[in-house]
């Protein structure tokens, strides 16, 4: 059900790969409440994705554009405020990639050249995104902007490897970044912590099936869905969070603050 909460609002999605990422379903949800969009993404992941398609379903235009370097996302905004029509109201970062990860390299074994490639582009990208927008001046008064994270920011899990220091420093961003944005512009800046999301990037993890089922049994509620994800990130971007910034939001079901659910070791609840 649509209630118009981003009537009037003009958005920039990154990372919406297929119909399995949550940048696809947020991009759909956006739509649903009325916004207008500009969908992106690295032009190597728009040669093996479905970007196309959600662009036109939406109405939406493509504007392809490499998160890790500067002069794609000054292109990016500039030409995203023209097609649009003016200021952005919020932007959404969906990025992140593990070379060691895929290489096979575990956490002890780590190539240090191909970590500073997985900063670059799953954490650093989301700053060099906020510091072309503040040159730029192209967010809108009280407009939003969000990354997605994950809770092994703060918690060991260790098959997660060299994208947890990624995601820490993610947030780390959004804290910093937060303060500027909101003293210049009332711009609110945040992070949302989801769930394990079978998505096209989560599913390649080694072990991710199995602990999908352990988050999900560890969690009061469940895990929490991509699509519920997506209506989250929708009040995020509306004017209903005004004042929320600087946070890192956990969208996990109660997974967060768990310690031991009866229900992982089948054990019958009192």
């Amino acid at each position: 059900m649509a209630h118009n909460l981003l009537k009037g609002k003009k958005g920039v999605i990154f990372g919406a790969l297929d119909e399995h990422s949550i940048a696809w379903k947020v991009a759909e949800r956006c739509h649903e409440e009325g916004a207008q969009l500009v969908l992106t993404n690295a032009p190597v992941a728009m040669r093996f994705g479905k970007i196309n398609e959600l662009a036109e379903k939406l109405n939406a235009q493509v504007i392809p554009a490499d998160a890790t370097e500067l002069a794609d996302l000054e292109k990016l905004f500039q030409e995203s405020m023209k097609a649009m029509g003016g200021k952005i109201d919020f932007v959404l970062h969906s990025i992140g990639m593990s070379l060691n990860m895929r290489k096979g390299k575990t956490y002890t074994e780590l190539n240090y050249e191909h970590m500073l490639k997985t900063m670059d582009i799953s954490a650093i990208s989301f700053h060099k995104m906020m510091q072309t927008l503040w040159n730029l001046d192209a967010m809108a008064d009280h407009g939003s902007i969000l990354a997605l994270t994950y809770i092994a920011a703060q918690r060991v899990f260790p098959d997660y490897s060299e994208m947890a220091d990624a995601k820490a420093l993610l947030e780390s961003f959004a804290r910093s970044f937060g303060y500027h944005f909101g003293m210049r512009n009332k711009v609110r800046v945040n992070t949302v912590s989801q769930s394990p999301t079978m998505t096209t990037a989560g599913s390649g993890v080694k072990g991710f099936k199995e602990f999908f089922q352990y988050a999900d049994k560890m969690s009061p509620l469940g895990n929490a869905s991509g699509e519920a994800c997506a209506e989250y990130c929708v009040t995020l971007f509306s004017d209903l969070t005004r004042s929320v910034t600087m946070q890192n939001l956990f969208h996990d079901g109660g997974f967060s603050n768990m310690g031991m659910n009866p229900a992982v070791l089948d054990l019958p609840r009192e």
